[in-house]
């Protein structure tokens, strides 16, 4: 017969069933939150890479404007430069048609003719004497000779009849001021030039020659010179027709080039003024372009600035600023897989900690805690749907006697082989087994009949016999087990407890029908 103590170590376990009902609600309560959890660390990750691609989208926008804004600085840079040097070139060549205009109207009074040479070319070129960068101020005749020289008294000899400006203006009486191309001068050693030229005429109208005055290039160059653009800026001045009249930096195979069919020039001829950006067909260098018809002279002024110039200071700041926010931003990924792993491995020890919490840590099974928690939803479930409810109670046939000859290590041995023996034979996930303490074992069976529980029972009671571990205090020679099965339908009041109660009772019933076997309580 199994002791007192034993008896009343079966009714403390039924009264720690009942009391875990509290905790298995609760413990249900909390499954939902650590299915929260699991995604906790993919969480994490998630935030701080949205986190740090935020940053950088933040760090490409500013960069992205403050380029834009470099480009428009640049814009506005070459607008003011492009009209300051038209200004200037206006004002003087304002001031060159001025003198031509006085040469032609004193070529048409009679008293000015009379004068002597020097009073003569006192009056036809006084205004001219205070305008810069001018060569020769000459009067040439229907021939193309020279009649009238500001440089001598005497004129030199030279006839200019091949020049255009002479041809245009003896064609054209309509032509007004003419702005020649560069050309080499004949009188001053081959500077290169352009003639301002206005038509004489006759009092019936005929051609009478020419009036012109030549300007050096040099001005332009000086003057060009002055805008600082950048080592790789460029300032161009252009006729109407296509003909480089003077670029910055200066290239004496560059004056004087046609460029009426590059693209930039076509550009040039769309609008009275624009910007654009444009790879150059002379040097090919890629510019951004400010470019502007003069509204009263047959010119083009361009300043173009070079983008490698416009955005050397931007991208120095852009690899500053954009380096450091990559690998604050990288550090923050970095950050935020380092915390994921940690939260993941807080959530993996928690788990750990459960799951010792609710399994018996030398056969594996559930342990006494989870099983009063099993057996309360199961019953609670088998009273809603009114099945039947089997329970097995295993308990290993004189294991006190075992372990005394075997020792503790043999005997746990004995307990985890026994174990495994019946977590074989329970096959449907609803089944669960479990340590009920000592060498004592609980199977719950729901939804089980008592024939389906037996057959159960008796494969487990088989599968521990065929163990064959060596028992000399066992009247069979080897471990066995003892099973008592109870099979019920919940119906009114009934506890579990009572359940467990008959299971035990069968339990004590296989005891003293010699071990070894599997006896069934009574039905309730």
């Amino acid at each position: 017969m199994r002791s007192e103590a034993g008896l009343a170590r079966q009714h403390t376990g039924i009264s720690y069933i009942v009391a875990t009902d509290h905790f298995h609600v609760s413990s249900l309560n909390e499954q939902a939150p650590h299915r929260l959890k699991l995604s906790a660390p993919h969480v994490i990750v998630l935030c701080g890479t949205l986190i740090a691609l935020v940053m950088v989208g933040l760090c490409a926008l500013v960069l992205y404007q403050a380029r834009v804004d470099a480009l428009d600085r640049a814009r506005d840079t070459s607008r003011n430069l492009a009209l300051l040097a038209e200004r200037d070139i206006e004002r003087n060549f304002e001031l060159y048609e001025l003198s031509l205009q006085a040469v032609v109207e004193g070529m048409q009074r009679p008293d000015v003719q009379a004068l002597s040479p020097q009073l003569r070319n006192d009056v036809l070129f006084d205004r001219a004497a205070s305008a810069r960068d001018l060569g020769s101020l000459l009067v040439l005749n229907a021939k193309g000779d020279i009649v009238i020289d500001s440089g001598s008294l005497t004129p030199r000899p030279g006839n200019f009849a091949d020049r255009r400006y002479f041809s245009v203006q003896r064609e054209h009486p309509d032509t007004g001021l003419y702005i020649s191309n560069p050309y080499t001068s004949r009188l001053r050693g081959g500077s290169p030039s352009i003639a301002l030229s206005r038509r004489l005429s006759n009092a019936d109208g005929s051609f009478a020659g020419v009036a012109m005055i030549a300007v050096n290039l040099e001005y332009f160059r000086n003057l060009f010179a002055g805008l600082s653009l950048g080592k790789h800026g460029a300032v161009s001045l252009i006729s109407q027709d296509g003909v480089m009249i003077m670029r910055q930096p200066f290239d004496s195979h560059v004056i004087g080039r046609d460029i009426s069919q590059a693209d930039t020039f076509r550009r040039f001829r769309m609008a009275a003024e624009g910007s654009f950006s444009e790879t150059s067909s002379i040097d090919g260098t890629r510019r951004l372009y400010y470019y502007r018809n003069f509204p009263t002279l047959p010119l083009i002024i361009m300043v173009a600035e070079a983008e490698g110039d416009i955005y050397a200071a931007w991208r120095r700041r852009a690899i500053i600023i954009g380096s450091s926010m990559g690998v604050l931003a990288a550090g923050f990924v970095v950050l935020s897989f380092v915390l994921a792993a940690q939260f993941r491995r807080r959530i993996r020890a928690e788990s750990e900690l459960k799951l010792l919490a609710r399994t018996d840590g030398l056969t594996g099974l559930h342990n006494r805690r989870t099983l009063g928690e099993i057996l309360d939803q199961e019953w609670r479930r088998a009273r809603r749907t009114r099945g039947l409810f089997s329970l097995l109670f295993v308990d290993i046939d004189r294991f006190k006697a075992f372990n005394d000859a075997y020792g503790h290590q043999a005997g746990d041995d004995a307990l985890a082989a026994v174990a495994r023996c019946i977590g074989d034979n329970i096959r449907r996930p609803a089944d669960t087994a479990a340590r009920y303490g000592g060498e004592e074992f609980v199977v719950v069976l729901p939804d089980t009949p008592a024939e389906g529980a037996a057959c159960i029972a008796e494969k487990i009671r088989v599968a521990i016999s065929d163990l064959s571990i060596e028992h000399a205090g066992s009247e069979y020679g080897r471990v066995t087990a003892s099973i008592g099965l109870a099979s019920w339908r919940p119906e009114g009041d009934v506890e579990v407890s009572a359940l467990i109660r008959a299971a035990d009772e069968a339990l004590y019933d296989a005891k003293a029908r010699g071990r070894n076997r599997v006896m069934q309580a009574s039905p309730a």
